[in-house]
């Protein structure tokens, strides 16, 4: 199982980046799909989640209004759509898939079991 993650790069505070994963290997449409980042000596961090395969969605508060997740299940993707970056924002974003998650374990990254290489935000002030 590969999940390969892109769109990353260097922005504006302001800006917008929209990152994509696809997953390879198994599919994940009746699964959990979200994101992590992990900035440089920080605990790696729980983004955003797509549930169950898009039954609901779940958001770090600092990033509600801002960030979207969504997925398409026919191409095994899910996308994260980021609005007004912020130099806060800045860090190695990483896309995970974890099966049979109960809601209180979503923000606990231990709990999932795929995870992509990770695609580098950098948001400039």
């Amino acid at each position: 199982v590969q999940l390969q993650a892109s769109g990353g790069g260097l922005v504006q505070a302001g800006d917008s980046l929209r990152l994509s994963c696809a997953a390879s290997g198994r599919t994940f449409s009746r699964d959990d799909m979200g994101w992590f980042r992990q900035a440089p000596g920080q605990e790696r961090e729980f983004v955003a989640s797509s549930r169950r395969g898009g039954v609901s969605t779940h958001y770090l508060e600092s990033v509600k209004g801002r960030f979207t997740v969504s997925r398409d299940n026919a191409k095994n993707t899910i996308y994260l759509e980021m609005n007004s970056l912020k130099p806060e924002d800045t860090a190695l974003y990483y896309c995970v898939a974890g099966v049979n998650l109960i809601l209180s374990s979503i923000r606990n990254p231990l709990n999932y079991a795929y995870w992509g290489r990770g695609t580098q935000v950098t948001v400039s002030s």
